[in-house]
């Protein structure tokens, strides 16, 4: 895949979270990218500035810089610019969890519509006629819900059923309008669910490979059907770094691992391979699962077509998710003091809140 490359700074948002992070370690340790990173984040629940140590330790100072500020603030985010004067910014930066924004989507409307609105007011008053982008990443979650056929694409009437996805509908709205409007140089990316390495563990995956580790119950919504596409984040940080450099003005590409799963049934995969690893009974933790109510709105089907940034842009996916889950629970076996660390009291709260009454 050749990509261009000249950025000389690139504003991450939301670089010290799940996917911010490994993006900007992907740039630097698979990308050898030579330039400067800004990584802009709020540090809240499940922003973990441990996530790039390695990072600062080798680059910080000279080609990474951490700002710790608020997307919402413009003034704070009116400053980076002015300090720092980044050419691309990758905007990740999102409140992020369908579950939080049912019980709070204040929240989500702040950080994902007035946050986004903040960098796009930055870059209109920043950048100029020189060659820059703002690439926005969104989610699939957008679209709607699926019946048992077909696949979402980019031309997808937009069907939110979420305060969280309605919020990262109107934040992708307003890049678009942005591009149309302001002539700003923009494209949007959907992907479908992340998994790997340093994931907050109120996502499906870690949260089920933990409580596997702590022989808790392993709450599984509703009768287990609802169907998702998995991706593995170094595959999308790839997809990413293809449309930032890449990708036509204006344009949206969807992201995905073309890798449906019922939920059930990968919460019973991943008990074979926690059992394997830790040397017991293959359906050892089967025992564990839990069903628990459907949240409110759930979903039924996501599935996303990517022939578009495959075609186009020569993108693929180099994992396959035997290989990815693999990875990931090693990855979780191994890093208990990055698990004790995430697990705060604001976690642990959130935890008791979301699944012990239901």
């Amino acid at each position: 895949m050749n990509v261009n490359t000249n950025f000389k700074c690139i504003l991450v948002t939301g670089g010290a979270g799940f996917i911010g992070s490994n993006f900007i370690r992907y740039l630097f340790e698979k990308v050898r990218y030579d330039g400067k990173i800004v990584n802009l984040d709020k540090l809240t629940y499940a922003g973990n500035l441990e996530n790039l140590v390695e990072i600062d330790n080798r680059f910080g100072g000279k080609q990474y810089f951490f700002e710790k500020a608020d997307i919402c603030d413009f003034d704070a985010v009116n400053a980076i610019f002015s300090n720092h004067r980044p050419d691309c910014v990758v905007h990740f930066a999102a409140e992020s969890h369908v579950d939080r924004s049912i019980h709070g989507p204040k929240d989500f409307i702040y950080s994902n519509i007035i946050g986004t609105f903040n960098l796009l007011e930055a870059c209109r008053k920043w950048w100029d006629d020189s060659f820059y982008r703002f690439h926005h990443i969104s989610t699939d979650e957008v679209y709607g819900s699926l019946g048992v056929t077909g696949y979402f694409y980019e031309t997808t009437a937009y069907d939110p059923r979420s305060p969280y996805s309605a919020s990262k509908a109107a934040s992708d709205h307003l890049v678009s309008a942005y591009h149309h409007t302001y002539g700003l140089n923009a494209t949007i990316s959907n992907c479908s669910n992340n998994y790997g390495p340093y994931q907050f563990p109120e996502k499906l995956i870690p949260l089920m490979i933990l409580n596997m580790l702590e022989e808790k119950p392993l709450p599984v919504y509703g009768d287990g059907k609802n169907v998702r596409d998995w991706l593995y984040v170094e595959d999308h940080c790839s997809g990413v770094w293809l449309v930032v450099n890449n990708g036509t003005e204006g344009e949206t590409y969807n992201i995905g691992g073309e890798n449906e799963w019922h939920n059930i049934d990968l919460v019973k995969r991943l008990c074979e391979i926690v059992a394997v690893k830790k040397g017991k009974d293959t359906d050892y933790y089967k025992k564990l699962i839990t069903f628990v109510n459907d949240r409110p709105g759930h979903d039924r089907r996501y599935a996303i077509n990517c022939d578009k940034i495959k075609h186009e842009l020569g993108w693929k996916q180099s994992v396959t998710f035997d290989e990815g889950l693999d990875k990931t629970v090693e990855w979780y076996l191994h890093n208990q003091k990055w698990i004790e660390n995430v697990k705060s009291g604001q976690y642990m709260k959130w935890l008791e809140m979301q699944y012990n009454k239901r």
